[in-house]
């Protein structure tokens, strides 16, 4: 999921009450009607946006979504909104089947961390030690770093491989070792290591590929079958499963839909993921909130689905990227969470838990705009409940258009800043340069053949509306010296900053 490819959609607005929709838990009076009445906004906003849940589905024509809130280490809501299938008058219910694309790595993060908790797996030990069908392939030359599941979960290990392809309904699927090699019929490329072990935060689905087949080699189980018994059952996850696809006759499970909300991998009406560790799981928001809730109270209290040590090494980043070992990490104090997004083509989905207070948050769509509506979800929630450490930007009035042009120019990326202080920056930016100059609209970042429009936060520092940061913004800020010159300018976002040279 790479930072600058996030869409941009435009406003609109309408109205839909939210109060006829039953919760599976009632929260105290006052903040239910809250959840109830929630007008949605963009990250980057004026305070002037303010829509209804129904108008921005409209807009994103996004057919369904299900949200489920969580309060205080309880689940508070699990609600269903629009349809299955567009065309069709099937709802969405609170047992709905989505599939949550990346949010698949937390599922198998937590199996995984439980089967540590049982001594069946050790995160430190060279993970060729469980391995029987594959091995870990050669890493750079001079590396001789075993690979450890701790490295795997935390995307530090240096594999390779974001993501992985949709297959089309009938399209053959490849065994675990063909997608790990490369070969037909899988579609991607082979599973190799690219980094130095340890050395760079480079978040990769083929490294959670290496993690299921160390489960399924350990254990002499399928994947679905592990966690169904390690971790669903325990959970009371009873609709959930790892599958690459559920059969034809499923019942109450959501279609995809493309950006226009239409119909697509049809007949069947669901596309395959055959690589079920990193993007495989099929659950609802309802199963999804059992285990987000089960996660904080672990962090939080002994005698959880978890020991509570374990937990606490799972929500502890990874240096040098904001990963524990599966989520990804954010805020600070009371504002600490863990939190995930998931992007298959057709389906979006985003987990949240704020590891203090045990609030939480549950969104799943089956429409290919469902990403950029579950962030303004989110904030509608944080805002009607008053979330501490919301990342959004508000914007004014900033005059600045006598320094503008004083920015304008090529900056060179920086090749001998710190990894650490990079971040998942370090990786995920990968433009060597940047081309900023002046448009109609004011000025705008050029970077690799794709311009984006800067809006001013203060004289000297912007924010990119359109960038997608996981719990945050991307904002450049210029550097300017006591002589008025600008030297350089830094890239701020996820935790990380990169520097960049005027060339």
């Amino acid at each position: 999921m790479p930072f600058l490819e996030r869409r941009q959609i435009l406003a609109g607005s309408l109205t839909l009450p939210l109060a006829g929709l039953l919760p599976s838990h009632r929260a105290e009076a006052s903040e239910t009607r809250d959840i109830f009445e929630l007008l949605l906004r963009p990250t980057v906003h004026t305070g002037t946006e303010r829509w209804s849940l129904a108008e921005r589905m409209a807009h994103g024509r996004v057919p369904g979504v299900a949200i489920a809130i969580l309060r205080k280490g309880e689940i508070a809501s699990v609600t269903g909104y629009g349809i299955r299938s567009a065309g069709r008058t099937s709802p969405v219910g609170r047992d709905t089947l989505f599939s949550v694309g990346s949010v698949s790595k937390i599922a198998a993060a937590a199996l995984c961390l439980k089967l540590v908790s049982l001594g069946l797996l050790d995160l430190d030990r060279n993970v060729d030690h469980w391995l029987k069908r594959w091995r870990i392939p050669p890493g750079p030359a001079g590396d001789s770093v075993a690979i450890s599941l701790r490295m795997l979960l935390s995307h530090t290990a240096g594999f390779s491989v974001h993501g992985f392809e949709d297959l089309v309904p009938g399209a053959p699927l490849p065994t675990l070792v063909q997608t790990l090699d490369g070969a037909a019929p899988a579609i991607n490329k082979a599973v190799t290591r690219i980094d130095p072990a340890g050395t760079r935060s480079r978040y990769s689905g083929g490294g959670y590929m290496v993690v299921q087949a160390v489960i399924e080699d350990a254990l002499g189980l399928s994947f679905n079958a592990a966690a169904s018994r390690y971790l669903f059952a325990p959970l009371g996850m009873m609709r959930s499963r790892f599958d690459a696809a559920p059969a034809d006759d499923t019942t109450d499970i959501a279609h995809a839909h493309d950006g226009n909300g239409k119909a697509v991998a049809l007949p069947r009406g669901w596309q395959s993921f055959p690589e079920l560790a990193p993007s495989g799981l099929w659950t609802s928001a309802g199963d999804l909130a059992r285990l987000v809730l089960a996660l904080g109270a672990s962090y939080r209290a002994p005698g959880g689905f978890l020991p509570q040590d374990l937990a606490l090494d799972m929500m502890t980043a990874v240096s040098p990227g904001p990963f524990g070992l599966g989520p990804r990490l954010a805020g600070e104090g009371a504002a600490r969470i863990f939190h995930h997004a998931g992007a298959n083509d057709s389906y979006k989905a985003y987990i949240e838990g704020n590891l203090a207070s045990g609030d939480g948050l549950v969104i799943l769509t089956n429409g290919a705009n469902g990403d950029v509506l579950g962030d303004e979800i989110r904030n509608a929630v944080s805002d009607a409940l008053s979330w501490p450490g919301d990342w959004s930007v508000q914007t004014g009035p900033i005059a600045a258009t006598s320094l503008t042009e004083s920015f304008t120019g090529t900056y060179e990326r920086r090749l001998d800043h710190s990894r650490t202080l990079a971040g998942i920056l370090d990786t995920s930016f990968s433009a060597e340069s940047l081309e900023i100059g002046l448009a109609a609209q004011g000025l705008q970042m050029t970077a690799k053949g794709k311009s984006r429009t800067l809006v001013a936060v203060t004289s000297t520092r912007f924010v990119v509306p359109d960038a997608y940061i996981p719990a945050g913004t991307l904002q450049l800020s210029f550097d300017r010296g006591a002589d008025r010159l600008v030297r350089g300018l830094t890239v701020i976002g996820g935790g990380g900053v990169l520097l960049f040279d005027r060339a």
